[in-house]
């Protein structure tokens, strides 16, 4: 009998490995390796459908056959979160891909799920455009940055790339083919990409309207609760929903396309920064920062562990440490990290703000043309327990004060002074139940100062032991939001906060 029921399963996946193929073609349908994984999850089959009908006709199929999906970009961050419960087919997006924009002058772009973050910035570099989305993941796709709602130091006075969405297509667990918000192309007065051919069918969002939030804080966002926001049931025609959508790590959906603002690429840009010792140190300089009205792009802090060897000093006759021999550069005196402030615009505009916030910070600030070497990237390492930090600016001196005190000494801290979002990272070789008491720790000191900690990404000992998100109060609009999107659970199950 299990000899007959191994033979009966072998059929099976020979059979949905050729169904595979007929929709994506030969080369683009196989059985998974074991580097298709998500979290350590291994998949059975990998598909590269070819476009958005080809990858509906690929959940229809997992529907067929009671399968699961996940997607899948460039897998960068493939480990970060929870591990789905089941991976069937691994739904690689990589030939999603496209930016279209024309005319020259426009606003938005459409772009698609499978394309290189790096291919979106040089193809609107060529018309002197930009998306204001500066993820730190390495060949990160614009699907992927979406689904982890993964921002950079341009997060301080843009948001999160969920606050640039103009609009989505997307698939649901049944593959049909949605649009919500506004495409670029529609907005352009043309033709919808990959609208044409294919069996799947195009339809508004669900419910009986749309609706936008207060903000774009994605599927774990700060936006209005209750079923009118899950549903798309308000202002904006089915924004919500594809503001849900970023942060949901595929579980809510697989995104096709997303329309995103676009910005001039600014004339000039100087980097100022700042050696720091400590953090209440640098609770009072970001104050002082966002209190001189230079209008600052990104405020970016860093703490690295161990403290850094003494830097290379220059002469104290160099234009940029004129009349400041205590300057650490000239001194060598090696500080415990930096902060450095990005300031964006006209050349001479951000020459004159750039004087202005060197004043503020005093004679050991330093303006360069280039960014620090450990700009936009984080903290931790492949193997390294990852935490994300969310809390107001005001309380981030206590938030990482509280991360010391529970680890027994500096942890490498890394992002957004400006905004309150900073990472860390604890090294891979703790004990779960010592990650946990820390976690306990740290979040009983957030939770009064309207923070949150996260566990973005652990060995798989870790992930397993530990509560990944803490106390999260949008879980019952959560819990609507799959039960409505993917009632049978199909997309990336166990992916999402509660087991969903």
């Amino acid at each position: 009998m299990a000899d007959a029921a191994r033979s009966t399963d072998r059929l099976e996946a020979l059979d949905i490995t050729r169904k595979l193929a007929a929709i994506c073609g030969d080369p683009f349908a196989r059985f998974a390796g074991p580097a298709d994984e998500v979290a350590g999850r291994t998949a059975r089959w990998v598909a590269v459908p070819g476009g958005p009908h080809a990858a509906a006709e690929v959940l229809r199929l997992a529907a067929a056959h009671d399968l699961t999906v996940v997607p899948r970009g460039a897998g960068t961050k493939i480990d970060w979160g929870a591990a789905p419960a089941q991976v069937d087919i691994m739904l690689d997006t990589g030939r999603l891909a496209g930016v279209w924009h024309e005319p020259r002058d426009a606003a938005v772009a459409e772009i698609g799920a499978g394309t290189p973050l790096r291919a979106v910035q040089a193809t609107l570099a060529r018309t002197n455009r930009r998306l204001p989305v500066d993820a730190p993941s390495p060949g990160a796709t614009l699907g992927g940055v979406l689904a982890a709602d993964e921002s950079g130091p341009l997060r301080h006075r843009h948001g999160s790339p969920c606050a640039q969405l103009v609009g989505v297509r997307y698939l649901d667990a049944d593959g049909e083919l949605v649009s919500v918000g506004k495409s670029g192309t529609e907005a352009l007065g043309r033709a919808t990409p990959g609208s044409g051919g294919g069996r799947a069918s195009e339809r508004g969002p669900a419910g009986d309207g749309g609706g936008a939030g207060r903000g774009a804080g994605g599927v774990f966002g700060d936006g209005p609760g209750g079923g009118d926001a899950i549903l798309g049931r308000g202002e904006v025609p089915g924004l919500d929903v594809a503001r849900l959508l970023c942060g949901s790590q595929g579980g809510l959906g697989v995104l096709v396309s997303a329309t995103m603002r676009v910005h001039a690429v600014p004339a000039g840009r100087l980097w100022v920064s700042r050696p720091v010792w400590t953090p209440l140190e640098v609770h009072d300089l970001v104050r002082a920062v966002l209190a001189a009205g230079v209008d600052p792009a990104a405020v970016e802090l860093d703490l690295p562990v161990p403290v850094p060897l003494p830097r290379r000093r220059i002469p104290p006759t160099h234009p940029s440490v004129i009349n400041r021999p205590g300057h650490p550069a000239v001194t060598g005196r090696p500080a415990a990290g930096s902060l450095v402030v990005l300031l964006e615009g006209g050349p001479a505009d951000v020459t004159e703000r750039a004087e202005r916030l060197t004043a503020v910070l005093g004679t050991e600030a330093m303006v360069s043309h280039h960014a620090p070497e450990w700009w936009g990237r984080y903290p931790f390492a492949p193997g390294d327990t990852a935490l994300r930090i969310e809390v107001p600016i005001n309380d981030l001196h206590a938030a990482v004060y509280a991360l010391r005190d529970a680890t027994g000494g500096p942890v490498p801290v890394r992002g957004s002074a400006g905004s309150g979002t900073v990472h860390a990272a604890l090294p891979g070789a703790l004990p779960p139940e010592r990650v946990a008491s820390i976690l306990t720790a740290v979040r009983s000191v957030l939770i009064a100062r309207r923070g949150r900690c996260v566990v973005v990404a652990a060995p798989a000992a870790v992930r397993r032991a530990v509560d990944l998100w803490g106390e999260l109060p949008a879980l019952p609009r959560l819990r609507s939001a799959k039960a409505h999107l993917d009632p049978h659970h199909r997309l990336a199950p166990g992916r999402l906060p509660g087991g969903l």
